[in-house]
């Protein structure tokens, strides 16, 4: 039986003034990526790390809604870009520098160019780690990522849902092919409970987990659905800053000392 040829091998740049960077990921749209990226992040924070956050989703910007950030990022000498702060987080995002309704009709050169300007000409400072939110798909802005940015690890998001997993298990390979290591995958959305107590599990069980197990990658944990964590979201203060002894939190907390782990 052939052996698998080894992943192809390109010529990667780390992005300036941080030290690790991280990507989450789904591949697929709709599981709550975004949430996850920002409140990880702040549980990062909670346990010593200076953090950047950097919303890579050129076409579906979240990062404004989630810090409720709406000024603009200014350049001292109109070729670099200092990013803004809020709640002692460094952040970029294509949101800050666009009405929030305005629409962007790019075709790919020009979202590559974006991505290009936010890891290259962005100012990070003094940065542990950053945690980059990844757009849904496997197209132009990941490739990107992948080939030319140099990537720590990757964590993988994904409701326990088979159809949500079909995507996942593309991306995860995509991960594989390019050579970026897969640090652990979290099932979001795993279930609610109910006001009788109960613990409904309306995406399905455990898919997550046993997609984890038919890649040999690490399971980092389940996350609920939260009415407070939506909320959190929807009102720009995220719940593993602004509530950490949230139970929510914890689980955060808890994922957040495993990724730290595998940095030491």
């Amino acid at each position: 039986m052939s052996q698998k040829p080894p992943p192809k091998q390109f010529i990667k740049t780390p992005i300036m003034g941080t030290k690790y960077t991280v990507l989450v990921s789904s591949a697929k749209g709709g599981v709550g990526k975004s949430t996850i990226a920002v409140n990880l992040a702040f549980a990062l924070q909670k346990l010593g790390l200076k953090i950047g956050i950097l919303d890579a989703d050129v076409y579906g910007p979240s990062l404004p809604k989630l810090l409720n950030l709406k000024e603009k990022p200014k350049s001292e000498d109109n070729k670099s870009i200092i990013p803004l702060e809020k709640f002692g987080a460094q952040c970029m995002s294509m949101g800050f520098l666009i009405d929030e309704q305005t629409p962007m009709m790019w075709r790919g050169p020009m979202v590559i160019s974006a991505i290009k300007t936010m890891t290259q000409k962005v100012l990070w400072k003094d940065r542990d780690i950053i945690i980059i939110d990844m757009p849904p798909g496997t197209g132009d802005t990941q490739l990107t990522f992948v080939q030319e940015v140099k990537i720590d690890g990757a964590i993988i998001v994904s409701t326990p849902q088979e159809l949500a997993l079909l995507d996942v298990k593309r991306g995860i390979q995509m991960f594989e092919k390019t050579g970026v290591k897969i640090l652990g995958l979290i099932d979001n959305m795993s279930m609610f409970k109910g006001d009788d107590g109960k613990k409904y599990k309306i995406f399905g069980e455990s898919g997550v987990k046993k997609t984890a197990k038919e890649f040999n990658k690490e399971f980092l944990g389940y996350l609920p659905l939260s009415e407070d964590l939506r909320a959190s979201a929807d009102n720009g203060e995220p719940l593993t800053k602004s509530k950490p002894d949230h139970e929510i939190s914890k689980l955060f907390k808890s994922i957040a000392e495993r990724i730290k782990q595998s940095f030491q």
